[in-house]
């Protein structure tokens, strides 16, 4: 699949660093519309848990992939790209700016660098990988695709049992289908939010106790149909640990602190490796003020 040509700008960044807010701010300075670029705000019923942007918000500025799917469907990067490229087409198509807000960077490297054609899901390879313990499936890829395993996310079981499905359909190593990304990519621009490492912490704890004070705990348990994907949203497992009277809500709210904190160190990683993308330390600015920075590179983009 062939990477975006239509112009857009790209807002990424960790999570819990303020994406949503800056990106809002950008668009009603320079006349764009927003399309996410995150594996779970694309889920309808998990908006609390998920951060999707404020109904306000997205009543101001038109918001595209966010709260779109059910649970119970499965998305991915393929299905992603596809509709990523359909929706910004008809962005610019308005006369409008299309701005990619999200921290999801397997998203955004196939907006800016494509997608290689891999096979579709195979319903019951998958299960049978499932059923295998997180151990057990690292091994395998380790042994089926040692530089793949040292490129993907291993404490990510639906990363790893994708990447174990191709390589078992193809016979061939699933990071083999990634070395169109070694190329140039695409000549959309674009910005990493970034913060100082305290603070990011601090928001992130900030905004996991706020989504319990709101509705959460009863969003998760509502989400009864949710699949594999949706399932592998941040705090998901532990919330419905919680529900089972497993882990009590203080050490819930810890535990997924922690793991968030450990999604964004990972987020910065990955994002550090987009040298086409600009570092902007968003420090103590207000989005309004990061929207007036960011302008200038916004313009260069059209």
């Amino acid at each position: 699949m062939s990477p975006v040509t239509t112009p857009f700008f790209i807002i990424a960044g960790p999570t819990a660093v303020g994406k949503s807010a800056v990106a809002a701010a950008v668009a009603e300075r320079c006349g764009g519309e927003i399309v996410g670029a995150d594996a779970f705000q694309i889920y309808r019923e998990l908006p609390v848990l998920t951060a999707q942007p404020s109904a306000e918000m997205r009543s101001r500025i038109p918001h595209h992939l966010v709260g779109e799917v059910a649970v119970a469907e499965s998305f991915d990067v393929a299905r992603y790209l596809r509709a990523a490229t359909e929706r910004i087409a008809e962005i610019h198509a308005r006369g409008r700016m299309p701005i990619v807000t999200g921290g999801t960077g397997l998203y955004l490297r196939a907006l800016t660098r494509g997608l290689a054609d891999l096979p579709g899901a195979d319903v019951r390879l998958r299960a049978d990988l499932a059923s295998q313990s997180p151990a057990e499936l690292q091994r395998r890829l380790a042994e089926l695709d040692p530089a793949g395993a040292a490129q993907i996310d291993l404490q990510n079981p639906r990363r790893v049992i994708r990447a174990l499905e191709v390589c078992l359909l193809t016979g061939r190593p699933f990071s083999s289908f990634r070395a169109e990304w070694a190329g140039t990519p695409s000549g959309s621009r674009g910005v990493v939010l970034t913060l100082d490492r305290a603070a990011l912490h601090a928001r992130i704890a900030a905004r996991t106790a706020a989504m319990f004070a709101d509705s959460v705990v009863e969003e998760v348990r509502a989400a009864t149909d949710a699949g594999p994907t949706a399932s592998q949203t941040l705090g998901f497992h532990e919330i419905r640990a919680h529900l089972a009277g497993q882990m009590n809500r203080a050490d819930c709210i810890a535990a997924i602190q922690l793991a968030t904190r450990r999604y964004a160190k990972r987020q910065m990683t990955w994002f550090r490796r987009e040298t086409e993308l600009a570092m902007v330390d968003i420090g103590s600015d207000s989005p309004d003020q990061l929207a007036a920075r960011i302008a200038g590179q916004f313009a260069s983009a059209k």
